[in-house]
């Protein structure tokens, strides 16, 4: 029997969505792949979670996600001593929380799955950051590999033709220190077949976060952040294609049966930055507590939100743009305008923002969003501190109380 709004209102707990378990496998299946690759005589990259991977993936190289990783080691609670080893060895608490807990997981092989699998190799694009530059160069003198560098300038207004040649010269350069570190020929072939599934894979990504726009949101934003780990680590795989095909039918099919995320869902947010991987479970309560659904974030759109950039019948010309037009890497008027349209397609009642101790790029320019945004939309916008991976920058008490002070301010405007 299909299950119908009026019997998920009456459940204690959401239903779970089934693809969660397929989801899981396959990270499985991927972690173990790039753990096992030495024996299997592949190559392993660590990569910049904004890098272009779709070389890689054409060369039979594994990309390893170093920042992703991070995500697990927040999710696992075990940022704080990872954070504190990475200050014991030297480095600022300053620092970034994902490059402090994998330069000190590199040395005492921590974290959920015992620390990544040892590079051949380094990518690092800085469309993301500038941490990532000397991050990336500590652990390339650690494990002694080769490093490579992309360098995106910043796109304040636009991608002038000077831009566009510099990245563009870039992407061969990228394409030539992989064929010397491997000692094989780039497949361009190979490479035109990637490019349409990454292409694909990206459209399907971004047709997975419009189902939200439906009335009561399929899933929320905390899962969006689960189901995120595919497009960023298997991009340019028929995997990923396949599996974000499998997961649009389940949610579409969560909305014919009006299976919502969010118990008697009445508002809908919004929410910018990362996550605070250590506390999604308690987030997630504390919103829904209040009939409140995050409906959206700019965090787990930004892995489609340059689509429009991309030829796939011309992929490695098109790269060049859309990896410099990422969401970190454009202007702050920019960035408000993307929050504008988001706002108005997910019809948000407000806008939750993480000043995020650890993500300078991310955190810098979210006042004169906020200030925009209050000034465009009269939305109620709620700004939290924390950090995405180390707890000891979270006040629960006091979010506690901004959250339920701002969703006070909500509902007397929608009565």
């Amino acid at each position: 029997m299909p299950k119908h709004k009026s019997d998920n209102t009456s459940d204690t707990k959401p239903v779970k969505i089934k693809s969660a378990k397929k989801m899981r496998d396959l990270m499985t299946t991927y972690y173990l792949d790039a753990l096992s690759a030495k024996q299997n005589n592949k190559l392993v990259a660590w990569i910049t979670s904004g890098g272009p991977v779709e070389p890689l993936v054409a060369m039979d190289i594994i990309p390893v996600y170093p920042e992703n990783h991070g995500a697990m080691i927040g999710s696992s609670k075990m940022g704080e001593d990872l954070c504190i080893k990475a200050e014991d060895m030297g480095y600022s608490s300053d620092l970034c929380s994902y490059a402090r807990t994998d330069i000190s997981c590199s040395v005492v092989k921590g974290g959920p799955i015992g620390g990544l699998p040892e590079p051949d190799m380094l990518i690092c694009c800085n469309n993301i950051c500038g941490t990532v530059l000397k991050w990336y160069e500590v652990q390339a003198r650690f494990y002694n590999v080769p490093l490579f560098i992309l360098d995106t300038p910043i796109c304040h207004t636009q991608y002038s033709p000077e831009i566009a040649k510099y990245v563009r010269a870039q992407i061969d350069e990228y394409i030539a220190f992989l064929e010397n570190v491997t000692k094989r020929k780039f497949n361009y072939n190979k490479m035109v077949q990637v490019g349409k599934l990454a292409f694909e894979g990206q459209l399907l990504w971004q047709k997975v976060l419009d189902t939200t726009a439906h009335r009561p949101s399929p899933m929320s934003a905390f899962d969006a952040f689960f189901f995120l780990a595919l497009i960023v680590t298997l991009r340019g795989t028929q995997i990923a294609v396949d599996f974000y095909k499998e997961l649009i039918e389940e949610m579409e099919q969560r909305s014919k049966d009006g299976i919502s995320a969010v118990k008697d869902e009445k508002y809908r947010l919004l929410w910018d930055n990362l996550p605070v991987w250590y506390q999604l479970k308690w987030l997630s309560g504390k919103f829904s507590e209040h009939n409140a659904c995050l409906v959206a974030d700019t965090y787990t759109s930004a892995w489609c939100g340059a689509i429009k950039y991309i030829d796939e019948n011309n992929f490695l010309d098109s790269i060049a743009e859309a990896y410099t037009r990422i969401y970190l890497n454009i202007g702050v008027d920019q960035m408000a305008d993307q929050v504008l349209d988001m706002i108005k397609f997910y019809d948000a009642d407000g806008f939750v923002m993480h000043s995020n101790r650890s993500c300078k790029p991310y955190s810098f320019g979210q006042l004169d969003i906020m200030n925009i945004i209050k000034e465009k939309t009269n939305i109620p916008v709620l700004m939290i501190e924390a950090d995405m991976v180390d707890p000891r920058n979270f006040s629960q008490s006091q979010i506690e109380t901004r959250i339920d002070a701002f969703m006070e301010i909500i509902k007397q405007r929608n009565h």
